[in-house]
């Protein structure tokens, strides 16, 4: 079973930044298409960002296309998730998440971090 650790997280102000990062444990991280995902209280966990194997590919919500960039270091094991131009509205618990296929959804997503709170002030 692959574990995740989030981690970055924390209190910015609206036009800030924050860099999330993600280790996960295996030899097998590279095989996983991996996703971010956010959760605002009383909400429903939403997409946020994917990343296919290879680092070659992303895809982003609208809510933050322009703003948050999806990256991966294979040999570390580790996926990044950059924010700029942080808004009140990006305030939410960010997960983590590994699949074994490229999608969106999710239920689709097998393996999941604890999650870290980031929190945007006006």
């Amino acid at each position: 079973q692959v574990q995740l650790v989030e981690s970055g997280g924390g209190l910015v102000q609206a036009g800030g930044s924050l860099r999330l990062s993600c280790a996960a444990s295996g030899r097998t991280f590279s095989q996983n298409i991996m996703g971010w995902f956010r959760q605002a209280p009383g909400k429903e966990r939403v997409f946020v960002a994917i990343v296919n194997r290879s680092g070659t590919v992303t895809g982003y919500a609208d809510s933050v296309k322009g703003r948050f960039t999806v990256s991966r270091d294979n040999a570390k094991n580790t996926v990044y998730l950059q924010m700029n131009s942080l808004q009140p509205e990006d305030t939410a618990v960010y997960y983590c998440a590994a699949s074994r296929i490229y999608r969106n959804a999710p239920s689709q997503y097998a393996y999941w971090g604890q999650g870290t709170q980031v929190t945007v002030s006006s």
